[in-house]
Parts: structure tokens; C-alpha cells; sequence
């Protein structure tokens, strides 16, 4: 047996040592996708400026008395939001989109106490190599560095003469959520055992597709930031034509504001990665079933296609219904889904290029 055969095998053996761990990053992973879904929810209702403060520690406890609530709402009364757009609204209605945002924020502290007890638990018994372990406190470092962006996110939106965050710091915060929860996948996958040895086969590919998941979850924030799902209800058309005028396109000063607050540019772009996005996808499931047909690369493309025409789809039927609450959790549901397929993927497809 050659030494190329025989490196695989160490892989699948020294896989099979880490099941606790991968089940705790695998746990961490689903809490980070439920996190992304309650945090559209919260977007969506209106709901994220409710707790105009940030208590780390003691704002894990909600309102418990009426004179609590009362003192949380006049702090919300005070607010930009309430004061433009929510001005006359009641202690019911502030209740229901404070308890969309405290659940939001509690949601985040857990992740943070799950994957700090993992981390501990590894570092102290010295489950891994140092490498390794010093790779997950980096990672932990990213999940405090993206709760801190969320209090960044929610001060741009307490600023006077603002009803909703701004958008590129929403993108911001949903980004690093993305790059959180693909390391945490990449770990997760890179300690699961391999089943056989994989061709070393669409490597480029694979890192390509992952970088525009990446940028096309970015457009999509920035659509969700600028509210640019809410306008220019059709498809395949985009206010009447399938390009629009440069005078749209580029209608604001200074030049760069275009892409992230003019919603025709804003929307336009995420029309056009998911376009590319799909034609790269189709593209890399047809080489991989004709250069290496049967293979894991081949069929982790297929699902890669499957699930972008499935989140392309709910795309469009997403702005052609207005965005209602369920499509809109749902497309930003799906799109993390594709990106765990595609770090899934490109891990693999690492793994088996250095063996």
C-alpha cells in the first residue's frame, strides 16, 4: 500500500476520536441557524430598536413588574423610531416587540455560554492539538466580536432622525454571523470521519462557490437593510426592464451610496449574484458528475445546485408576494443552508486535495 493510499485512513481514524466534540459543534451550528432565523423575525416585526440599551450582564433579565415595563417603555418612547414611525403605540404592541428582541438577545448569550462550556471542556482536558484548540478560541473571539457588532448595529438605528438600523451595518452583523457559523461547520466537518477516499477534484470550484455564498448572503443583507425587497414587486423584469437605466442605478451622491441606499442598485446586485451564484452552481454539478461521476464531490454539488435553484425560487416568490414574514424567514433560512452545503463542500474537497 503507497503512502498517498495509507494518509486518508489516518484521517477516518483520527476522526473517530471526536464524536463529543463534533456532536457540541454540530449543537452550536443549529443554535447559530435558529439565532439567524430569529434574527430576520426580529427584523421583519419591527422589533430590533425595542431595548435601546445594551446590559450584557443584567439585561438578561426582562421587565418583571408594571412599573418595569413602564420605565422600558418610556426609554423606547424616547427613541427616533417610536417618536417617526410607532408614535401612539400601545404597552401591548411595545411588549410584543420587545419579547421578539429580548428573545433575540437571550438567544445569543446561550450560544455564547454553549460554546464557551465546549471550549472549556477541550482546552482544559486537552482534547485537541494546540493548533486546534487555539483555532476555537479564535473562533470564540469572532462570536463575542459579532455580539459586540450587534450593539453597533442597534446604536445606528437610535440615531436621531433614524427608524431602522443602517444597512450596512446589518450586513455587517449578519456577515459575521455567516463567518461564525461556517468556521464552526468547517471544524465540524473537518474532525467527521471521511468514508472513503474522495479524487481530489473541483477545489477552485468549491472555494468559488463558498466566496459567492458569501457575497450574495451580503447583497441580501443589504436588501433587508435598505428594505429594497419591499420595491420593484416583479421578475424577471425590474421596473419594467431587465437592466435598468444608469440613471437609476447611480441616481445618489457621492457615488458609493448607490450600493448600499439606492434600492434599484441595491436590488439589482442581488439579482445578479443570484444569477451567477446559480450558473456557477449548475456549472461545478455537471464537471463533477462527468469527471468523477458517483463520487462525494459529485453528489455534494447536486445538492449545492438543488438547494440554489430552491432558494432562488423562494426568492422570487419572496418579492413577488411583498415579503411576508414566512418567506422572508424562509429565504434567509435557506440561504444559510446553502451555505453550510457549500463549507461542507469546499472542506471536503480540501481534505481530499491534501491527502
Amino acid at each position: 500500500m503507497t503512502i498517498a493510499a495509507e494518509r486518508p485512513k489516518s484521517i477516518i481514524l483520527q476522526g473517530g476520536r471526536h464524536a463529543g466534540i463534533r456532536r457540541w459543534l454540530w449543537s452550536v451550528a443549529a443554535l447559530v441557524f435558529l439565532m439567524v432565523v430569529v434574527g430576520g423575525a426580529t427584523r421583519l416585526t419591527g422589533s430590533g430598536l425595542s431595548i435601546t440599551e445594551w446590559k450584557p450582564i443584567t439585561g438578561a433579565l426582562p421587565p418583571l413588574s408594571g412599573a418595569a415595563w413602564a420605565e422600558e417603555f418610556a426609554k423606547y418612547k424616547a427613541s427616533p423610531q417610536y417618536q417617526l414611525l410607532n408614535e401612539g403605540m400601545s404597552l401591548g404592541q411595545f411588549q410584543f416587540i420587545y419579547w421578539w428582541e429580548w428573545g433575540h438577545r437571550q438567544l445569543g448569550r446561550f450560544i455564547g455560554l454553549v460554546f464557551l462550556a465546549g471550549f472549556l471542556v477541550v482546552a482544559f482536558r486537552r482534547l485537541l492539538p494546540a493548533r486546534q484548540t487555539v483555532l476555537l478560541f479564535g473562533m470564540g473571539l469572532l462570536l463575542g466580536l459579532q455580539g459586540a457588532i450587534g450593539w453597533i448595529m442597534v446604536a445606528s438605528g437610535l440615531q436621531p432622525g433614524m427608524v431602522a438600523v443602517a444597512p450596512v451595518k446589518l450586513t455587517l452583523h449578519l456577515t459575521f454571523a455567516g463567518l461564525f457559523f461556517a468556521s464552526v461547520i468547517a471544524f465540524a466537518t473537518a474532525l467527521t470521519p471521511l468514508r472513503r477516499v474522495e479524487p481530489a477534484r473541483g477545489r477552485g470550484m468549491a472555494w468559488l462557490l463558498l466566496l459567492l455564498v458569501f457575497l450574495q448572503i451580503a447583497l441580501g443583507g443589504l436588501v433587508a437593510g435598505s428594505r429594497a425587497g419591499f420595491a420593484f414587486n416583479t421578475w424577471p423584469l425590474l421596473d419594467g426592464g431587465l437592466i435598468p437605466p444608469g440613471s437609476q442605478l447611480f441616481a445618489q451622491t457621492p457615488f458609493w451610496e448607490n450600493f448600499v441606499d439606492n434600492v434599484v442598485l441595491v436590488q439589482f446586485n442581488h439579482r445578479l449574484g443570484a444569477y451567477m451564484l446559480f450558473a456557477l452552481a449548475l456549472w461545478h454539478a455537471w464537471r463533477m458528475h462527468a469527471s468523477v461521476p458517483g463520487s462525494g464531490s459529485a453528489r455534494r454539488a447536486t445538492a449545492i445546485a438543488g438547494l440554489v435553484l430552491a432558494q432562488s425560487a423562494l426568492g422570487i416568490v419572496t418579492l413577488l408576494l411583498v415579503v411576508p414574514l414566512w418567506a422572508g424567514l424562509a429565504h434567509q433560512a435557506l440561504g444559510f443552508a446553502v451555505l453550510a452545503m457549500a463549507v461542507v463542500n469546499a472542506t471536503r474537497t480540501e481534505q481530499a486535495a491534501r491527502a
